[in-house]
């Protein structure tokens, strides 16, 4: 498939609308569990937006890897070491943005700090990477990357991995962050969210060792894995397990039973994409309740919300998201911008 040929019309507006509408409404739930949030908020399929609907840095580190893929791009083609410094060089500047106070992650905050004291290019930014994270900051920001127009399946598997990378290097949140941006260019070509685990767990299959030298560089030493291989199947094997994990959920679906029991609690990669997808496949056709099913979860509600916001965008488009939603979600004018730019 070519990456316009049955592409969802306003793809792109509607994914980054998504993501940032499920932000914000699993922020106020984030370290509650199912009966405190119910206790807040009521029925959960009554869920309202929050007034002001504000974003954690998932939507801000979301946009930080959109300007960095424009700025790429406006020098030429997608390709490794231009993407590396434009990504790191963004993800430095939401590290001192003074907006950057949205309780965001750990793992993120010391690698960009790590970023921010490299001699870059000179010293090469895999030394800042987290070897040992694989916090779902890997892929709750990477939708951006299956966005792109025109890109191959290389570019884009590259720099969503390179995006993880930066901060996160274990290998599962390269995988995550990999099959993560593969679902949302999927479901945006079209794909069928009925077969859309199958065609993950294959892709995840077909890719379990292959390592993208150009991309990632020397990264798989760093994380003390016997061959680059090696490294990349340890990533993929996590993330088959947690596919499996939602296929078994899957196959008797519970819509009021707490995703996060089957699929886990979102705070790892692999299973802030699994879960993201059971709240989204739990209602392929009903993006609002998807939103609150997944902010009502007794995990990481904000990261969950925000990537079944985007699998949803992806699959319906922008008549998803009524509008007394998305007119007022924090950084409406920069979403609606960059979402234009790839829709045209």
């Amino acid at each position: 498939m070519t990456p316009t040929a049955t592409r969802t019309r306003g793809a792109a507006t509607a994914v980054l609308t998504g993501l940032a509408l499920g932000d914000a409404l699993g922020s106020p739930t984030e370290f509650l569990d199912v009966p405190a949030v119910l206790a807040e908020t009521g029925p959960w399929r009554e869920m309202e937006l929050p007034a002001p609907a504000l974003v954690t840095d998932d939507t801000q580190m979301a946009l930080a890897l959109g300007d960095a893929l424009r700025a790429t791009l406006d020098h030429g083609p997608l390709e490794p070491d231009r993407f590396a410094l434009e990504a790191g060089d963004a993800f430095v500047r939401w590290y001192h943005d003074p907006d950057n106070n949205r309780a965001p992650g750990g793992t993120c905050l010391a690698a960009c700090a790590a970023l921010d004291a490299l001699d870059r290019p000179r010293e090469p930014w895999q030394r800042a990477s987290r070897t040992g994270s694989k916090g779902c900051g890997a892929n709750m920001r990477v939708a951006p990357v299956a966005l792109v127009p025109g890109t191959t399946a290389e570019q884009r598997a590259g720099a969503a991995q390179a995006q993880a990378a930066l901060t996160h290097g274990h290998p599962t949140a390269l995988a995550a962050s990999d099959l993560t941006a593969h679902a949302v260019h999927l479901l945006a070509g079209g794909a069928d969210p009925a077969g859309l685990v199958g065609r993950l767990r294959s892709y995840a299959l077909d890719r379990r060792t292959r390592y993208h030298h150009a991309w990632l560089g020397d990264l798989w030493s760093l994380a003390g894995d016997p061959t680059p291989d090696a490294y990349t199947a340890r990533g993929f094997d996590e993330c088959l397990a947690a596919l499996d994990r939602l296929r078994a959920a899957l196959a008797h679906p519970s819509p009021e039973t707490d995703p996060c029991l089957a699929t886990g609690d979102g705070w790892i990669a692999e299973e802030a994409l699994a879960t993201a997808l059971h709240c989204f496949l739990l209602f392929p056709r009903d993006p609002l309740t998807a939103l609150r099913r997944a902010a009502c979860t007794r995990g990481d509600s904000d990261s969950i919300a925000c990537l079944t916001g985007a699998f949803a965008g992806a699959h319906l488009g922008p008549a998803a998201w009524p509008a007394d939603w998305s007119g007022r979600v924090e950084y409406r004018a920069r979403l609606l911008e960059l979402g234009r730019r790839w829709d045209a």
